[in-house]
């Protein structure tokens, strides 16, 4: 099948218009990046989103691949002599894998099995005879097969011989492997059970000891954890519906009559059933429902990502970040408003030093000194001591303190791009930096981190890594590019999820930015070493330039449309930076005016937009938040509380809140809202500001059950 003939498939398939597809396809197969797409191709696509261009090349590339072994299984059949034109057509006209698998089955190349045995044996004809289920002298039937040279002794030797053949004929026939598929798919259970030599291991699955549910409604997270035990060698899972009723299906399927002979073809069927399809039906639905459970552990981790990545930027302001601690003392950072590391000192405020006087005074001459305009203070250890600590200090120019979440800032401290960026600096600076970055900026900072070590996921090591990669690095990109990038203040990990740009040209920007200054023009990218014609199409409407001598150069108007606005301007007779700055003049603009073949509605609209508000920060404006001020430790905590919180992580089973104890509390999904939620996505996101009620505090396994309050 050539790319032509998934068109109408995937159009079919997704509610669209095949020409949508076909122009998708050929972007995308072309080197267009899918925000690009997005932003700048609406005309081809019918201003598909993201969502929408991803699926199509998603399933795009499974059809491809279902193509590859299409083919595979067709040459080696040709290789046996044994395709037909009747066997290729039905090899042609499968519509799923495990349909074109099913038929592959009988001439799958096959290790000795007791089928293989008994056909060496000269049992198949008799097979074919009792296959036909009619009434027959079955000894005298029998009697011709019995050969002792062959290792076949007696009668029963024969038949048991002739049903092993049976047995695995209808093991690979498709109709009965469809419908035990449909069967195991809508029907099965999933039970575990300890497994009996380790009853005095695995306490975090006592749960799964001894515990069976419906598969099809049995939740994501409950079937990793499953499978997470059995993989530790603590469980024992079967996967299968109820068995009487299986086989009664598969009797009233397969066997027309009471006669001897189906008798025999019966048992053979039983053998089947239980030796060799529930086993094979089994490994299909553990993973078909691993890869399901997995999609919504990764979708989880990917919307949890998104949320954190967007979260508000407090903006480029001279910043005091802290990284506190007890007894190695606070780590203080001052950043200039470009997030470029001033000065660093360490104070010891907290036993078992306790130098209070002495590290207030110093944040007193820093903050005046450096005209610091925010306090950034890391939310792990003596976070909520620190916060304490700082807000007593009479500062003598105003400056707020704002709790950061460090998830991860550790990772980042140690990490090759942090040594790099600051090589005479030990991991506690790094660290600090990190937590004051991460105010000014989240997106810039994070990008920094491994996204797994953010977290924000579910169960996100027992899911399939390259797929959990992929979703979190398409998730990077699309945050990066619908934010923007500051040409000439980006380091070089922001710059590598730019459309177009990757490692390799990230760094040579930055080479050229250290090497000849700012960039002064979107045009002047095209100097940098192999910064080509394809790259620059789809990386300069995410890259900015503030304050350039055009001020299109700040905006996401792509340069492609530079023309399209001077047109406008000419128009309303005036330039282009009063068309911006003007919005009578904006008034003036008729898009129908400007439509042409290549350009339509939907470009002209973005474009009128982005001249209102060039530049524009899609982001939230960034909120003051406070934790309770009585509140530092589990021990303050008491039943009935309502206290302030934000969401950390969002799960299948609830959401996970910071109220300033350095221990998230949990609110199980059914605490979240008065009415049924399918997901706790339904009502909270990551980086929300709630207010929560504490059911109860656990200090010995240090848990704390929480609800929403005033959803």
């Amino acid at each position: 099948m050539d790319i032509k003939d998934f068109i109408p498939i995937i159009a079919q398939e997704m509610g669209l218009q095949e020409e949508q597809v076909r122009n998708t396809l050929d972007l995308l197969n072309g080197g267009a990046t899918i925000p690009f797409i997005s932003r700048y191709r609406k005309e081809a696509t019918g201003s598909l989103d993201e969502v929408q261009i991803e699926q199509i090349q998603t399933r795009y590339a499974r059809l491809m691949e279902m193509e590859k072994r299409r083919a595979a299984i067709i040459d080696s059949v040709r290789e046996q002599g044994k395709l037909n034109p009747e066997l290729e057509a039905k090899f042609q006209q499968a519509v799923s894998m495990s349909e074109l698998e099913d038929l592959y089955l009988p001439y799958r190349p096959k290790r000795k099995t007791r089928a293989s045995v008994a056909v060496e044996r000269g049992l198949e004809p008799l097979a074919k005879i009792l296959s036909r289920q009619e009434n027959i002298d079955m000894q005298k039937t029998v009697r011709p097969f019995v050969n002792p040279d062959k290792d076949v002794p007696d009668a029963d030797a024969a038949l048991a011989g002739a049903r092993d053949i049976l047995a695995e004929r209808l093991s690979e026939n498709t109709q009965l492997r469809a419908m035990l598929r449909h069967t195991f798919q809508q029907h099965s259970r999933i039970t575990s059970k300890q497994v009996k030599d380790k009853v005095d291991e695995g306490e975090k699955f006592r749960i799964y000891y001894n515990a069976s549910e419906f598969l099809p409604k049995a939740p994501s997270h409950r079937v990793l954890a499953m499978l997470r035990g059995e993989e530790e060698g603590i469980l024992r899972l079967t996967i299968a519906p109820d068995e009487e009723k299986t086989l009664s299906a598969i009797r009233r399927k397969l066997i027309r009559n009471n006669s001897n002979s189906a008798e025999q073809l019966w048992m053979a069927a039983q053998d089947a059933y239980k030796r060799l399809l529930q086993p094979q039906m089994e490994t299909e639905m553990r993973k078909l429902y691993k890869e399901k459970a997995d999609t919504e552990a990764i979708k989880v981790f990917v919307d949890n990502l998104r949320q954190l990545l967007m979260a508000a930027p407090l903006g480029q302001v001279t910043t005091l970040a802290i990284d506190p601690g007890f007894r190695t003392g606070c780590k203080v950072v001052i950043l200039d408003p470009q997030g470029q590391l001033l000065y660093n000192e360490t104070i010891y405020p907290h036993p078992p030093v306790a130098q209070y006087k002495l590290a207030s005074d110093k944040l007193k001459r820093l903050v005046l000194q450096y005209k610091v305009d925010a306090i950034a203070i890391g939310n792990g250890t003596a976070g909520r001591e620190t916060e304490k600590f700082v807000k007593f200090i009479p500062f003598e120019r105003e400056v707020k303190a704002y709790m950061v979440n460090e998830s991860g800032a550790s990772v980042y401290s140690a990490s090759p791009v942090a040594r790099e960026e600051f090589p005479n600096y030990d991991v506690t600076v790094r660290g600090a930096v990190s937590i004051g970055r991460r105010l000014m900026d989240p997106l810039a900072e994070l990008v920094k981190i491994d996204p797994k070590a953010i977290g924000v996921g579910q169960y996100q090591h027992d899911v399939n890594q390259k797929r959990l990669q992929e979703s979190l690095e398409k998730t990077v990109e699309s945050c990066v590019n619908q934010v923007g990038v500051e040409l000439n203040t980006a380091s070089k990990e922001l710059l590598s999820y730019v459309s177009g740009v990757g490692p390799a040209l990230a760094q040579n920007i930055v080479t050229y930015r250290n090497e000849h200054g700012p960039f002064n023009s979107r045009e002047e990218l095209k100097q940098v070493p192999r910064f080509g014609a394809k790259a620059f199409e789809q990386a300069a409407g995410f890259l900015r330039i503030r304050n350039a001598q055009n001020p299109l150069d700040g905006s996401a108007v792509h340069p492609e449309s530079y023309a399209v606005v001077e047109r406008m301007a000419a128009r309303c007779g005036c330039d282009v930076p009063q068309l911006m700055k003007n919005a009578d003049l904006r008034k003036q603009i008729v898009l129908e005016e400007f439509i042409t073949d290549k350009v339509g509605l939907p470009t002209l609209t973005d474009i009128r937009r982005e001249l209102e508000k060039p530049g524009r920060d899609p982001r939230t404006s960034f909120e003051m938040f406070e934790f309770d001020k009585n509140v530092h430790k589990m021990e303050d905590l008491q039943p009935g509380m309502e206290l302030p919180g934000i969401v950390t992580n969002v799960t299948n089973f609830g959401c996970f809140v910071d109220v300033g104890v350095h221990q998230d509390g949990l609110i199980h999904v059914s605490k979240l809202s008065d009415r049924r939620v399918s997901h706790p996505s339904e009502v909270v996101h990551v980086n929300q500001k709630v207010t929560v009620r504490v059911l109860g505090v656990e200090l010995d396994r240090k848990r704390i059950n929480l609800a929403l309050v005033g959803e």
